[in-house]
């Protein structure tokens, strides 16, 4: 049978969708790339709550998709803008989020890292913002994970030159009891951290950044790099201290930093990998083996899909991540804290479903096929 997508000209296309999915279960750890997977929430439906309101967490369903991502060998990178990080999830949200996680993670013995910001705090000087910084790379500490120094908004606004990142950053990482990862989120994915480093020219806020590696390589175990450039990240990968990793956050450029070349290659923390966690594990799982052919061959195809949900405006791809979260069956429901399941228009959806299903991420395609109808009878949409 056939389902009746809707396009981006205002017609219906038929589709087929594939009749099995693609053969992934659980396997070895991953021993040639650290790979960790940023992780979405599950929001709970029946809370009587408003987009303002603070996030209601569904939190079994929520460490079920921690645990799918364990199970395949895969890190998870928490609380980070995948979780709705000032987007529908505030800093006690967020603290529960990584009490919870961290603890599930010594449970079962899975790795974690979680997001250190300053999102308690709207804006303030720069005393405040370490001071919001400290809070939160504490508890992070005291949870037993990893700490992710990620970029803060805060920052940013106060902020008058690069000298101030130097300032803080120093402080920050001359604290941290374990080295931590430094994470550079480009404003294609929060538009507040334009200039960033001190600078809106991307040379030399990267200067800036890999002055704050070259002065604390101990203390930095990597870094993540979302500014979508490939060649950049490539540059700052070629230009860290000796023993410094780098973790592609380039969700349009993936296989090829992963794969690398004959100077080095990235490790990854990327959202992409929520929706193709057990994909991306077993792509890597080829690439212990030395087959780089191989890896790139089941990998390449999945770009399409990640270059659709990360469309501008990039900072929306949540709502795709989510909503094929709930098409392979990781929960019930199709709703998100913040309200956020509005952000994408049904061709979106439509789109996103039909190349999911192509690569055949989804467990049960028939339960797919019928929550997209669902959501087409939802729109309007006859079938």
């Amino acid at each position: 049978m056939t389902i009746r997508l809707p396009d981006l000209g205002g017609g219906l296309r038929a589709y087929e969708p594939r009749a099995e999915p693609l053969a992934l279960t659980p396997g070895a750890p991953l021993a040639s790339r650290t790979v960790f997977s940023a992780a979405h929430v599950v929001s709970d439906p029946y809370a009587d709550t408003s987009p303002d309101a603070p996030a209601a967490v569904d939190w079994d369903a929520t460490l079920a998709f921690r645990r799918h991502l364990w199970s395949h060998g895969l890190g998870v990178a928490e609380a980070m803008d995948t979780a709705q990080r000032g987007m529908g999830l505030d800093w006690a949200g967020a603290a529960e989020l990584i009490r919870r996680s961290a603890a599930e993670a010594k449970a079962v013995g899975g790795r974690i890292a979680c997001g250190v910001g300053t999102d308690q705090i709207a804006a303030g000087s720069l005393g405040e913002v370490r001071a919001a910084y400290e809070e939160q790379l504490a508890l992070v500490e005291e949870s037993g994970a990893q700490a992710i120094l990620m970029a803060s908004r805060a920052l940013c606004a106060a902020a008058s030159g690069p000298e101030d990142y130097l300032e803080v950053y120093g402080h920050l990482l001359r604290q941290a009891g374990e080295p931590v990862v430094l994470h550079w989120l480009g404003p294609m994915f929060d538009p507040a951290l334009e200039g960033y480093w001190g600078s809106s020219d991307l040379d030399t806020a990267t200067d800036t950044f890999l002055e704050v590696i070259a002065a604390h390589p101990d203390k930095v175990d990597g870094i993540k790099v979302s500014l979508l450039d490939a060649a950049r990240e490539i540059d700052i990968r070629r230009r860290l201290p000796q023993g410094v990793r780098c973790y592609t956050g380039d969700d349009f450029n993936y296989p090829e930093l992963i794969a690398g070349d004959e100077k080095g290659f990235s490790h990854a923390l990327l959202g992409i990998f929520d929706p193709l966690g057990p994909l991306a594990a077993e792509a890597v799982r080829v690439l212990d083996t030395g087959d780089v052919a191989g890896f790139r061959e089941l990998l390449d195809p999945t770009v399409e899909l990640s270059r659709h949900l990360f469309q501008t405006p990039t900072r929306f791809y949540k709502t795709g991540v989510v909503f094929l979260a709930w098409l392979a069956g990781h929960q019930s429901h199709f709703t998100m804290v913040g309200g956020l399941q509005s952000a994408r228009s049904l061709p979106h959806f439509a789109r996103a479903y039909e190349l999911a299903d192509r690569l055949g991420l989804f467990p049960d395609p028939k339960q797919a096929e019928e929550r997209m109808r669902n959501l087409l009878a939802l729109y309007g949409v006859a079938q």
